[in-house]
């Protein structure tokens, strides 16, 4: 891709990104659906990210603790919380460092459950369970995404709430999620495109951060699972899908 010698390049997720910058320093790049891109060594900061790259962030490592918080209520009896993450993500990682700084109040304790393939889902969330009072979250990355259906299966066969970063993520059967619309960040994204195209250098535009969360619940799966969802959680919840 970068040997094609393009005008500037569009790519999504913090794995995609790492791989295009081992390859170009020079190429101008916009990213979305990316986190933590300071401390993953992307841009020197979110006001003057420096460089050839800047873009929209989907989510800040605080959102581990929104994640926490949102399993708690809608599932009170959890105690232990596993976090669902692929190790070499540094935002992944960010993610569980918020949720635990968070977790002694809430009264319960947090893991981190390392993913690199969806072979490795059944494992690692049967031997997580084995304890009682377990629950998950799921951290974005392009393995829980395209091997979703394997991973929602598995949360479904043993009985764990668990939270997902996006919508179509309950969409497929999951029980409930708390993110960002991601095509709205794609839409905001074509703006750095066209202004970098006219002659704005990237490193100039500050990294743009989220301001619009949803929350989706799916009252079947709560069914299943043997939840009553609280009424408050309901009214407070962006779509409900029965």
């Amino acid at each position: 891709l970068v040997g094609s010698k393009p005008d500037m390049l569009f790519v999504t997720t913090n794995p995609a990104l790492s791989a295009l910058l081992k390859e170009t320093r020079t190429i101008p790049i916009v990213f979305t659906w990316v986190s933590e891109s300071v401390g993953s060594g992307y841009v020197s900061s979110l006001a003057h990210p420096g460089g050839n790259v800047t873009g929209f962030h989907n989510f800040e490592p605080a959102v581990g603790g929104k994640w926490l918080g949102v399993l708690k209520q809608i599932a009170p009896q959890v105690r232990r919380v596993g976090f669902v993450h692929v190790p070499e993500i540094v935002a992944n990682v960010a993610f569980i460092r918020a949720a635990d700084a968070i977790s002694g109040p809430l009264g319960v304790t947090v893991s981190g459950l390392g993913v690199r393939g969806a072979g490795d889902f059944e494992r690692a969330l049967a031997d997580f369970a084995q304890d009682g009072n377990g629950g998950l979250i799921v951290t974005p990355s392009p393995l829980t995404a395209t091997k979703r259906d394997v991973l929602i299966g598995v949360a479904e066969k043993l009985k764990l709430p668990t939270v997902y970063p996006f919508r179509f993520y309950v969409a497929s059967g999951g029980l409930v999620s708390y993110g960002i619309d991601q095509l709205e960040t794609v839409r905001e994204a074509a703006s750095y495109v066209d202004r970098i195209l006219r002659g704005a250098n990237p490193g100039d535009l500050p990294v743009q951060l989220p301001t619009k969360f949803s929350l989706v619940v799916n009252l079947k799966t709560a069914k299943g699972l043997g939840l009553t969802v609280p009424e408050s959680f309901l009214l407070f919840a962006d779509e409900v899908i029965e």
